[in-house]
Order: C-alpha cells, then structure tokens, then sequence
C-alpha cells in the first residue's frame, strides 16, 4: 500500500518537474484535462467492469447503498461545513468539493488492491459509479458556484456527460452480470482508460509547479480540511454506516474509499470552468502527501 502511494506521488513530482521546466502548463493543461474527462476517464470507468470476473451479487446493491448513504451526507457537509472553515466566500465551493470527494478512481483503486487483493477493485468500481455520477453534478455546482444555469434551468448536459454515460453503462454491466465482452473492446478500454492516472496526476504537479513554495506549505484552512478529509469525515462514515448495519467487508471498502485524498477532478474542474486552482491546488498536494500517513493508521485502528 505504501509503495502504491508512493508511486502515485512521484508522478505528481515529475508533474511538477515538467510544470517548471515548460513541458506541461498552460492550454496544454486545459486540452490535457478534456482528455482525461471525455475519453481516458469513461474508458477507466469502463473497463473497471471488464476485469473478467464479475464481483459476488450479494455485495452489489450494499455497495451501491452504501455510497447513496455516504454522498447523501458529504453533500450536506460540503454545503455547510465550508462556512466554518474558511472566511473567503469564493474558497467555499473549493473546500465542499476538497471535503466530499476523494481521490477514488486514481488512487482509491491500488489501494484497495493493496488492502483487500486485486479482485476487491471491482467493489471500489460500483462504489465509484455514485462517487462519478455526484463529481460532475454536484461536484460541478461546487466548483462553479451555480445552482442554476443560465435562464434558471439545471445543467441537464451534466448527466449525458461522457463520464456520467460510462457510469450508466458501467452500472448496467453489474446489474446484468455482463461477462462475455469482447477482448479486443475490454483490451482497448483498458488501455485508454490506464492512461487516465499518470496524465491527472501531472496535470496536479503542473498546477503545482506554478505557486510559489510557500503556498504548498498550506495554511490552517487548508489543515482544517485536511483533517475532515483524512481522518474525521471517513472516521464519521465508518461509525454512521456500522449503525446502520452494513456488512463489515462493505464497511471496510467504504471507509477507504473515502479516507482518500482530494480527488484530483478538483484541479480539472477548475481548469475547465477557468476557475483560480489555488486552494484546490494546495488542499490537493497536503491531503496526498499525508494521505500515505493517515490511510496504514485508519486500516490499523479501524479495519
């Protein structure tokens, strides 16, 4: 597990190595970060159910409830909590964003692996299907500061989105025990998709590599929601869920899954709404780096 998470950080180093010496930055970037969300992203989200082994039936619609459960209450915390946290109102949205999503499908994923054995990735992929339907709806609002668009109607464009069409798909595949998929599609998708991880990460050390060393130090609102992020908030689903009589393998899946650190669509979604990176590029960088602190010490005391 360490040494998952320490691959995924040296990636974000080199990011940061090529920000500063011009190879990445920019339009390069925002055309980069399009990429990942309309193609390599929906194929990782795809091929996520195309392992060749399809999970136990019992544990998909726990799973599935599970997450409904989890999002239900990140989304009222990303939509108080901020308040409290910070004294800028434009950082809200970027601190209920950095609160509710964790970095599930590019690091959630080894690191499950690590934990639970490979076959456990499929779980962390039907619990990411919720996790990617709420990024580009909710997780839109966040980062715009837009309920509404345009004319006061929702952005129903949202939810035929490419990521959002694999996740329905993705989700059909379960449901429907979809087995028999064509190598040379999984094959394809696998590819694409795997192309997904190191290109988010080097768009994270990009943004990096244009704040100055100060900034990546972090402030106390930056800590704060560190600490909701790594430690409380996971801490609070695992309790919650446990109440509510969720099998234990569940649980344990569940509560990884969100002790992740700032997902890195956050930086993405910046970019592609030309939104200031700034704190959602510093939240990003500290939860990551203490992420590999907080993960072995919540699977010690709590799994």
């Amino acid at each position: 597990m360490f040494t998952a998470m320490m691959t995924l950080f040296a990636i974000v180093i080199v990011g940061y190595t090529a920000g500063k010496r011009g190879y990445l930055g920019g339009d390069f970037d925002r055309q980069l970060s399009r990429l990942v969300i309309n193609l390599t992203c929906p194929a990782l989200i795809l091929s996520s159910a195309m392992t060749g082994k399809l999970p136990d039936r019992q544990f998909i619609i726990p799973l599935l409830l599970i997450s409904v459960v989890t999002y239900v209450v990140l989304t009222g915390v990303a939509f108080l909590l901020p308040r409290y946290l910070t004294s800028s109102k434009a950082d809200e949205g970027t601190i209920g964003f950095a609160l509710m999503f964790g970095n599930v499908g590019f690091m959630g994923y080894p690191v499950v692996a690590s934990i639970f054995g490979h076959e456990a990735v499929f779980y962390a992929a039907v619990l990411n299907v919720v996790n990617t339907f709420a990024v580009f709806t909710i997780g839109t609002i966040l980062i715009t500061g837009k309920n509404e668009v345009e004319g006061g109607r929702f952005q129903k464009k949202v939810l035929y989105s490419t990521p959002m069409l694999a996740a329905y798909l993705t989700m059909l595949i379960v449901i429907l025990r979809i087995d028999n998929i064509w190598p040379w599609v999984s094959q394809t998708l696998t590819m694409i998709g795997n192309i997904t991880v190191p290109a988010a990460l080097l768009i994270i050390g990009s943004s990096m590599s244009n704040l100055p060393i100060r900034s990546l130090l972090g402030n106390p609102t930056v800590y704060a929601t560190t600490l909701f992020r790594l430690a409380l908030l996971p801490i609070g689903i695992y309790y919650l869920t446990t109440l509510l009589h969720f099998s234990d393998f569940v649980v344990n899946i569940n509560t990884v899954v969100i002790a992740m650190p700032v997902a890195t669509y956050g930086t993405i979604l910046c970019l592609k709404y030309n939104k200031d990176t700034t704190m959602m590029t510093e939240v990003t960088f500290i939860t990551t780096l203490l992420s590999m602190l907080t993960i072995p010490l919540l699977v010690l005391f709590f799994l």
